[in-house]
């Protein structure tokens, strides 16, 4: 059984976030799960890996499931789960939670690689790694 990470990730949805109908806008849910991402790997290390590696996270696949709409005004929680499926890949099972009742929102699988400099694919980092304990 492979090692997984677990985190959780608290959003305020603003009035920018929400379409004409007041509904969190589909695609903003990306932007959710990428900043939830962010927080577990640790910016710094990512602007490290960046500037001294010439190593970066690219999305390899992204499935995204629809379930009820957030609106303006709810708090969120972005529970995710990170395990390694290879030397090249991590895969994120990511959820947007109403925070105040845990109803699910939006599920996501996100595969995440690394790519060098020429975009070019990369084993994952042992920075990286270490840092989830993976």
């Amino acid at each position: 059984m492979s090692k997984e990470v677990h985190s959780q990730f608290n959003v305020q949805v603003y009035y920018e976030d929400t379409d004409h109908s007041g509904v969190v806008y589909h695609a903003n849910y990306l932007r959710y799960f990428e900043r939830a991402r962010e927080h577990l790997l640790g910016v710094e290390a990512l602007v490290l890996l960046l500037k001294e590696k010439q190593t970066g996270f690219v999305v390899y696949t992204a499935n995204l499931t629809y379930k009820k709409g957030a609106e303006f005004g709810d708090k969120l929680v972005i529970d995710t789960v990170v395990t390694r499926s290879s030397a090249y890949r991590l895969v994120f099972k990511q959820c947007a939670l109403l925070k105040t009742s845990g109803v699910l929102l939006v599920e996501a699988d996100i595969e995440l690689v690394c790519v060098n400099e020429k975009r070019q694919l990369v084993k994952l980092p042992e920075m990286v790694l270490n840092a989830l304990d993976l």
